[in-house]
């Protein structure tokens, strides 16, 4: 069994045949996103939850910051066959950021404030539940606007020396009003206004449960409900929310799992770097 992944554990299979190999194309680690590659027609699950699958077997999967390491896929097939897999996930390495001049509402907010911030936590978290049923990912993902980076996925803030979560995007400093495009195509499934954080913020759902979000701008230029093609205009850089200054926070999520956006600019190519389970 070739495999080039130091963190693969084992795998155990029943009824299974080469014809019927399952890949995994990508880094399985923390923070990054991995396509899988299943026969046409089997069945897929990821910890006992189903994954959705092209009609060639193709799924997603994605690993947050703290993901547990031990992992377990399972493919079935109409006739009763599958396999079993069990699998780790390597740890990620983070920054810590030390960030002063923070407005101090925005680091230890009033009890007025709480309010403002439920609704932005059941605003973007209903958003990125929704799992529509395409594949508009296979597109594949551009960078939506180019930059300095200024904040790395998964290092953990110290605003006002006040410790704060880590970071679950990624953001590019550029020029108050710079276009940002769509970073693939997809649906829009929020284009929301001045919440507390995010300020103005859109999300785009890229079928599958992908979802790619972008804060902070200064104007949108769509609507929930949109449909954009990769590169479409959908909005400009802004400082609105919690900011120090003019930039874009760009996230993404699969299933509600926070990863490293960056990893989207990878997946094509990492599709040629895959190993069988």
């Amino acid at each position: 069994m070739k495999n080039k992944l130091l963190y693969l554990i084992f795998s155990s299979c029943f009824l299974i045949t080469a014809a019927q190999a399952t890949d995994l194309c990508g880094i399985v680690r923390q923070g990054e996103i991995v396509v899988g590659k299943a026969t046409a027609g089997q069945t897929v699950y990821l910890n006992g939850d189903k994954l959705l699958t092209t009609a060639d077997g193709k799924f997603l999967l994605a690993f947050g910051r703290d993901e547990i390491n031990t992992q377990k896929l399972q493919v079935a097939d109409t006739l009763g066959g599958g396999a079993n897999y069990e699998f780790a996930v390597a740890p990620g390495e983070w920054d810590i950021q030390n960030i002063t001049g923070v407005p101090p509402r925005k680091v230890t907010p009033s009890e007025t404030d709480m309010a403002a911030i439920q609704l932005e936590g059941k605003v973007v978290g209903a958003a990125l539940k929704g799992v529509e049923d395409n594949a508009a990912w296979l597109s594949g993902f551009i960078r939506p606007v180019e930059g300095r980076i200024s904040g790395k996925f998964g290092g953990q803030r110290i605003m006002n020396k006040i410790p704060k979560n880590p970071h679950r995007g990624m953001d590019i400093a550029a020029k108050e009003g710079t276009p940002i495009k769509a970073s693939a195509d997809g649906k829009v499934v929020l284009a929301y206004p001045d919440l507390f954080y995010s300020g103005n913020v859109v999300i785009i759902d890229h079928g599958f449960g992908l979802q790619t979000i972008y804060a902070h701008m200064k104007e949108m230029k769509v609507k929930r409900g949109d449909t954009v093609k990769q590169g479409d205009i959908i909005g400009t850089v802004g400082k609105t929310g919690r900011v120090t200054g003019p930039h874009l926070h760009w996230g993404a999520s699969l299933r509600d799992v926070r990863f490293n956006p960056q990893s989207l600019l990878d997946m094509n190519k990492n599709q040629q770097k895959c190993f069988t389970l």
